[in-house]
């Protein structure tokens, strides 16, 4: 339940939400070996994520008439997602996601998803309601990977953003078992040209730009200008950086202890999200998308370590006991 006032504006996702199965022991699974079953989603992590920072967050999708399905939406529903246009997709199921930590620092995910819900997304789902009334239509290089409905969807979402000037982010989160490299360019090239924000990692600025032997500052330089007004590029390790109307910023990665590599890229756009429906500037945009990155590794799962707007001030702190 949320203990603080929701700040003005909020934002739309609109992508696939999976039923996740998550080995709690390091090493190869065998017959009998504990999961925890969750779910998760690019495009539904950050919605959490923005709704734990106290914004109005809706998600748009498709997920199976099954347990999994309804356990998805209960979940979202409980994290103070809105889900109003999410469509049963009788008889294809929800989609399914294994991760399992083959050892100490090594996690394997392994997707299940051909013929499922998700991937029959399509122009149809998009609720013109939702992105018209929000400030953010956030979408990412996930979901136009899918197939043609998937694709189909995107775009007209963007149409719509485009219509009544709701700011667009991209997040470009290639992945390299639903298509090649030059498949992925022909789509997301495209789509980052229609983006205000574009979130990419340094080796992701190829797919939505002629990279020839570029640095990726010139790449990000040549999305500034084609019309995107802020670059925003996580290095990992090396923190994040952002080319924006002011110039280039930079901010260092939080040291933490690492448990769970996965979700820290939809952390880091919850953050820097939320930063900016508050109104604040790039600068402070980053931090918060680190703080955000840095607590969601921190912590098992894709989302449950997102944090709830009031625990910021205690996260960006040294000091490791809250008293």
């Amino acid at each position: 339940m949320l203990t603080t006032p929701r700040p003005a504006g909020g934002a739309v996702t609109l992508g696939e939400a999976l039923a996740t199965a998550t080995g709690t022991q390091p090493g190869t699974p065998t017959a009998g070996s504990p999961l925890r079953l969750s779910f998760a989603g690019a495009e539904s992590n950050v919605a959490i994520g923005l709704a734990r920072l106290g914004h109005a967050a809706t998600w748009i999708g498709r997920l199976g008439d099954d347990d999994p399905g309804r356990m998805v939406l209960r979940g979202l529903r409980g994290e103070g997602v809105t889900v109003p246009a999410t469509r049963t997709a009788e008889p294809a199921p929800t989609a399914f996601m294994l991760k399992q930590q083959r050892t100490a620092d090594r996690v394997f995910v392994t997707y299940y998803r051909t013929g499922s819900a998700g991937s029959r997304l399509d122009e149809g789902d998009v609720d013109p309601q939702s992105i018209s009334s929000a400030a953010v239509l956030h979408v990412t290089g996930i979901t136009p990977a899918l197939g043609p409905g998937p694709r189909r969807a995107v775009q007209r979402a963007l149409e719509v953003a485009r219509e009544h000037a709701t700011l667009i982010s991209l997040d470009v989160n290639y992945r390299s078992a639903l298509w090649s490299p030059r498949q992925a360019a022909c789509v997301l090239g495209p789509l980052a040209a229609h983006a205000d924000v574009v979130f990419a990692g340094s080796e992701e600025l190829d797919l939505v730009t002629d990279a020839g032997s570029r640095t990726a500052q010139q790449r990000a330089a040549d999305l500034r200008a084609n019309g995107v007004r802020e670059v925003v590029v996580k290095d990992g390790a090396r923190g994040a950086w952002a080319l924006h109307s002011e110039g280039l910023t930079r901010v260092a990665a939080r040291h933490v202890t690492c448990v769970d590599p996965v979700g820290a890229g939809d952390a880091f756009a919850a953050g820097y999200l939320s930063a900016l429906l508050d109104g604040l500037p790039v600068p402070d945009r980053l931090e918060r998308g680190t703080l955000c990155g840095a607590a969601c590794v921190s912590t098992r799962g894709d989302w449950e370590g997102l944090p709830h707007r009031g625990e910021l001030a205690m996260l960006a702190t040294a000091d490791n006991v809250r008293r």
